[in-house]
């Protein structure tokens, strides 16, 4: 156990020059663009802010409804509803610049010109510290899985940002894919950094009405009944990756992402718990610092891969 710890540092390097104050992030789609979450909590405390995923044209999203809840979690089939690149950088990042937070712009398209224009528009854009491509969303008809299980592709897009920007680049990978093997060909084309897990394909029905609940007929899991999947898939891809990982899938405690950090991940993303409570990171990032005083872990990157 070691000796109680008075102080711990809990700075943490994801790699390509992301520098993070401590190992929490949030995760795109449950934190909006941050700014909604400003009067909650103080976002300088977070290690990063994660927006919500970005396109190159303004996008309306699937039709309602597309939320519901499930046991030990939630389906949504948003369908990656935002503003646009341009209204983000004209309209939110402004205020986002305020906060000592990096920003990590979330980006998707439905194909790959759009992955690159989008980042392209990002790049040297003051205010913006790196870019995660979305290859693994279940909730579009365009774009999404077809990029994240397809080697080909996922290659394709993560090649293409990687040429139009000199920011920090990071990839979300989907649990369908071949964890493995999709670490393998995003690093190959130049990641440097690798999320997941991203929301399970999943399904619930009105039996009343014989019907499907959200009006996409499926939507992504999310939530606390997908961490033993996600954790799972960051021990198999800490086995072969050569970059950072950062953990994402149903956090809610500084327990819940100590696992995903003791099984290799760098860093974790929070998501769902952000619709419970608002300051769910901020009581994460204090109770890993509990954590380590009582373990005596100085430093938290001490536990990545600390699975005994």
């Amino acid at each position: 156990m070691g000796i109680p710890l008075k102080k711990v540092d809990l700075r943490v390097d994801a790699g390509g020059g992301l520098k993070l104050k401590n190992p929490v992030m949030t995760a795109s789609g449950t934190f909006g663009y941050g700014v909604e979450f400003e009067p909650y909590m103080d976002l300088g405390r977070l290690g990063a802010i994660v927006v919500k995923g970005l396109s190159l044209l303004p996008r309306e999203g699937n039709p309602p409804p597309r939320t519901t809840e499930t046991p030990c979690g939630m389906l949504n089939a948003i369908g990656l509803q935002n503003i646009g690149v341009e209204a983000f950088i004209r309209e939110k990042l402004p205020r986002l610049k305020r906060f000592k937070t990096p920003v990590i712009a979330n980006i998707f398209g439905e194909t790959v010109g759009e992955y690159r224009e989008v980042a392209r528009r990002l790049d040297g854009e003051p205010g913006v510290a790196a870019i995660e491509i979305n290859i693994s969303c279940p909730n579009v008809k365009k774009g999404g899985l077809s990029f994240g299980t397809d080697l080909r592709e996922a290659a394709r897009v993560v090649t293409a940002v990687r040429k139009a920007t000199r920011l920090h680049v990071m990839t979300k990978l989907s649990p369908l894919a071949d964890i493995k093997v999709m670490v393998r060909a995003v690093e190959d084309a130049g990641t440097d950094s690798i999320s997941l897990i991203n929301t399970i394909p999943g399904m619930a029905i009105d039996v009343e009405r014989r019907r499907p609940v959200l009006s996409t007929v499926t939507g992504g899991l999310s939530g606390p009944a997908i961490r033993p999947v996600a954790v799972r898939c960051v021990w198999e891809a800490a086995k072969v990756a050569r970059v950072p990982l950062i953990g994402i899938g149903g956090i809610v405690t500084a327990s819940d992402a100590l696992e995903f950090i003791i099984a290799g991940a760098t860093a974790v993303q929070i998501g769902t718990a952000n619709f419970l409570d608002p300051s769910a990171s901020v009581g994460v990032i204090d109770g890993m610092e509990d954590y380590m005083k009582r373990h005596g872990v100085k430093k938290v990157k001490n536990l990545t891969g600390s699975l005994g």
